[in-house]
């Protein structure tokens, strides 16, 4: 006799609900995908900043002299500050640059530099998706399009260098990555809120039959009975057993507290990205504040491009790269005249020098240094008759 076989049932399919809230609140309240940083306005406000502001320094050729450093004009340092790209001014080359280096580059960015005969032809920026680092004992090489290439034949710009490989940046994408998720949940809870329709300012309950509130025109026959007839501004008059009139208080964009949240995140934002906080929305413009983020933030950006640039492009021992920020602080004509001025009188700088500083088209005859309150030329200091003691008679 054989065994008797069991019978197979087949086990249900086990399912595991969980309601959060209605669809139309779901749809309202909560934000779904991935949120880039460009996406951002928060962030790419404070990246573009940094942007134009690095990109509006001019570039100088210096040279190392035994008076001090001079400026060097000639063609290598005229390509690099007017068009080191063919296809690019540059403004744009830099401004590019930075947003690679801050953003999508995630702490890195790679300029393939075009030579002629020895001389440099181009600088062209390989974007982010375009290159990739291989570790190579205690150095790497740079992947550009399955090629490989050697660091000394590229440009590569870091920023926060990584702590396995030091030769190698960190972005801000992992640390802005909740904040960002943050931000953009706020926005979607205060759009959903101004477009949302629960919001009864009034709530009106009637001792009725239910068949009279079950549809639209019941409802709607109640209120034009007791209501619509009223002028606006004039008392409702209804029965006292019949209905009940409660006022309703809607919940509020500060009952969420969403405003402290979103101050909070932008302040988070404004200190990892190291701007002032008026750059992303908070608080007022402060003069101290903006040199500072000039004199500390910008002036590191412009040293990574100066010493990267310096070290790969110039053979001459003495030129190196330097970036002008003298224009972007914070300074009134007045102050800029009253500097201006004292150093004119004390023989340290030209007439034309201050007009320049200024704003002003150079003059004839004020191309000599004077001094003291003769305004004679710094030469003839010595052959004034009252250090001589005047001429005989007087």
């Amino acid at each position: 006799m054989g065994k008797k076989k069991k019978k197979q049932t087949r086990a249900e399919p086990k399912t595991t609900l969980s309601w959060l809230c209605s669809n139309e609140a779901f749809e309202t309240l909560c934000c779904q995908g991935y949120t880039k940083l460009s996406d951002n306005p928060e962030i790419i406000s404070a990246v573009n900043k940094i942007c134009n502001l690095v990109s509006s320094m001019t570039i100088h050729l210096m040279e190392n002299t035994a008076n001090g450093d001079k400026r060097v004009e000639n063609e290598l340092s005229r390509k690099m500050d007017i068009n080191p790209n063919q296809y690019m001014t540059r403004k744009t080359f830099m401004s590019a640059l930075m947003r690679g280096l801050l953003l999508e580059g995630d702490g890195n960015a790679v300029v393939y530099p075009e030579t002629q005969q020895g001389y440099l032809k181009d600088l062209h920026i390989i974007p982010p998706g375009r290159f990739s680092f291989i570790p190579n004992g205690y150095g790497y090489q740079i992947y550009v399009d399955g090629k490989v290439y050697d660091p000394d034949e590229l440009l590569h710009f870091v920023i926060n260098p990584d702590a396995t490989y030091p030769w190698k940046g960190c972005g801000y994408r992992a640390v802005l990555k909740d904040v960002a998720n943050g931000l953009k949940q706020a926005s979607t809870t205060k759009k959903g809120f101004m477009e949302s329709k629960w919001k009864p300012s009034v709530i009106v309950k009637v001792d009725s039959m239910s068949d009279e509130l079950s549809n639209k025109e019941g409802r709607k026959e109640i209120l034009k009975s007791y209501v619509e007839n009223t002028e606006a501004g004039e008392p409702w008059v209804i029965p006292a057993d019949t209905f009940d009139v409660e006022v309703v208080k809607p919940l509020s964009l500060n009952d969420l507290a969403i405003s402290d949240s979103v101050t909070l995140d932008k302040k988070t934002v404004a200190s990892i990205l190291d701007v002032p906080s008026f750059v992303v929305g908070i608080g007022n413009f402060d003069e101290k504040e903006w040199n500072n983020f000039i004199s500390t933030r910008i002036r590191q950006l412009s040293n990574v491009f100066e010493q990267e640039c310096t070290k790969k492009l110039l053979v001459n021992p003495n030129w190196y790269w330097k970036l002008n920020p003298r224009s972007l602080y914070a300074y009134d004509i007045t102050t800029l005249s009253n500097v201006g001025a004292n150093l004119y009188t004390r023989g340290i700088v030209t007439g034309n020098e201050v007009r320049d500083s200024i704003g002003y088209s150079p003059l004839e005859g004020l191309d000599e240094l004077v001094i003291l309150e003769n305004y004679i030329p710094q030469g003839m200091i010595g052959d004034q008759k009252k250090l001589e003691g005047g001429e005989k008679g007087e």
